[in-house]
């Protein structure tokens, strides 16, 4: 059947139904017929394009999938589901309005990411919602936008700007690691990490980006409080199809709690911003009134501030204002959930744990104070090799989502068609029994290099991959290293009860957000070790 005749059937089948739209709506009006007579028109095209993937039992022709994609622990094993039965990938429509191919092995999900960024697009469904938050940044822009943005972004990662932030990195934990201490002499042994770990990552950053001791993690800090419950009303927002529309959306509660909580993320950081350049931009020999400029190793605003293109262009500051936002969303909620997770995965693994807790102690052999040092990160291989494989068993993101200004050929002449939703399963290809074995299990020995030789590329994409993979993973790696030494070198680590559940010890539900965490929290018990 031709794509015409295709798209015609599907169209002619529905001529009733469009006939009773367009009497109704000239009572409604007819835009909003037409508008909904073009919506069906678009609908029969993809549901034809797509006919080439299979598609999983929907609910309704028009329905389709909507509310079948559930962020629980239920969602994820309908992963696994979808894993086993479509091998690959298969094609899901929520109502009208989205249409997705889900992909799920490495050789259809190598292709798309692998894909020139100049036709690669930021999808609205996934990324929509962050626009009010993080403006054109990075992480949303596309085309020429984003490969400027990119040049010039590349700086505030470079090595050695990384190795200044080491130093933070223990600042921070050292702060958490006190709290704890606190809490175990007075009989609290039985901690929830992610409360702990989020605040620590995002004291961190404001370290990192802003040179700005926060405190937060031993009193409220207003700007901290609104990053939390941005995240947490986002989530919300993808929940409700209905307040997808803005015009629903910033009328309800949950709409104006939002713009409340970004009118202080917004001001906080643009009060540093237009300081900071204010800073540089004083005369080289007034430099003696700002000592504080001068003994500060430069963050994230100075580089970015300072980076200039081939015209020599720099950015503007609200440009820098965006990407300092999306430095902070991106990076501390996605470094906690790895932290924890790894945590939580040494925590059921003895054996693991104390061989990085031995590699720890003799790294640190000799020295009078316990401190990672940027070389050091190198000389930790055994524990990294454990990160590695707790960022594949619980990857932060569980999925990443793109669009494309042309059709994209896949495997086995398959075609995603132009403007549809590509959602590349991090999930599903970390948990692909066809390219992991055991993919349940927490094994870090795949990581082993001697192991490394027949993965799959593609296999392992925690930070997504290619030309638009995440450019501050480098960062995030070094912070896990960090944290993840100095927490075994100090204390003991084993499963926890959920108080309010009632759980058995190390008993968790998944629950798939911004980032992967835990129903009711994820708790460990503290033992701290004597001779730290």
């Amino acid at each position: 059947m031709s794509l015409l005749q295709g798209v015609l059937s599907q169209v002619l089948s529905w001529t009733g139904l469009c006939q009773v739209l367009l009497v109704v709506g000239k009572g409604l009006g007819a835009v909003v017929a037409a508008w909904t007579v073009k919506l069906l028109v678009r609908h029969a095209w993809y549901t034809h394009r797509l006919s080439c993937f299979s598609k999983p039992h929907a609910n309704s022709w028009l329905l389709g999938h909507l509310g079948q994609m559930q962020s629980t622990e239920e969602g994820l094993l309908q992963v696994d589901d979808l894993v086993q039965k479509y091998t690959h990938s298969c094609s899901w429509f929520l109502g009208p309005f989205y249409h997705l191919v889900r992909l799920f092995h490495p050789d259809y999900v190598k292709p798309l990411l692998m894909a020139p960024a100049s036709i690669t697009m930021k999808d609205e469904l996934i990324y929509g919602h962050l626009r009010p938050w993080l403006g054109q940044s990075l992480l949303i822009s596309n085309g020429e936008e984003w490969s400027r943005k990119r040049r010039l972004l590349t700086p505030a990662f470079h090595f050695d700007i990384l190795k200044n932030y080491v130093a933070k990195f223990n600042t921070s934990t050292n702060t958490m690691h006190d709290k704890w201490r606190g809490l175990v002499a007075t009989g609290q042994t039985n901690i929830e990490m992610f409360d702990h770990v989020t605040l620590m990552t995002l004291d961190s950053l404001l370290q990192c980006a802003f040179s700005y001791n926060s405190n937060c993690q031993q009193s409220s800090s207003e700007y901290v409080l609104a990053i939390v419950e941005l995240s947490d009303l986002i989530i919300d927002r993808r929940q409700k199809i209905l307040h997808h529309w803005d015009w629903i959306y910033w009328k309800t509660q949950q709409g104006k709690r939002f713009k409340k909580a970004l009118s202080i993320v917004h001001r906080f950081t643009r009060e540093v911003v237009q300081k900071r350049r204010a800073l540089i931009s004083q005369p080289r020999e007034t430099e003696t009134d700002f000592p504080e400029a001068q003994k500060r190793k430069k963050d994230f605003v100075d580089i970015i501030l300072l980076s200039k293109d081939e015209d020599g262009q720099g950015l503007t500051d609200e440009e820098i204002q965006a990407e300092a936002n999306t430095f902070m969303l991106a990076g501390h909620d996605t470094t906690a959930s790895a932290i924890c997770w790894t945590l939580y995965n040494l925590a059921r693994h003895e054996d693991y744990q104390e061989k990085c807790r031995q590699e720890v102690m003799d790294l640190m052999e000799g020295r009078d104070k316990h401190q990672i040092e940027w070389e050091d990160l190198s000389s930790l291989p055994f524990t990294t090799m454990c990160i590695r494989e707790s960022l594949r068993l619980h990857s932060p993101v569980q999925a990443v989502t793109r669009k494309y200004t042309q059709d994209m050929a896949l495997p086995e002449d398959r075609t995603v068609p132009k403007g549809a939703i590509c959602l590349v399963s991090i999930y599903g290809t970390h948990h692909h029994p066809a390219v992991w074995t055991d993919p349940h299990e927490f094994n870090p020995l795949r990581f082993d290099p001697a192991n490394a030789e027949g993965q799959a590329p593609h296999a392992f994409i925690p930070f997504s991959s290619g030309p638009r993979n995440c450019i501050g993973q480098k960062f995030a790696l070094a912070e896990l290293r960090v944290v993840v030494a100095l927490t075994l070198l100090r204390f003991r680590l084993t499963p926890g009860v959920n108080p309010e559940l009632g759980s058995s010890p190390g008993e968790v539900r998944r629950l798939p957000q911004l980032v992967l965490r835990a129903e009711g929290g994820l708790w460990l018990q503290l033992e701290k070790l004597q001779d730290e």
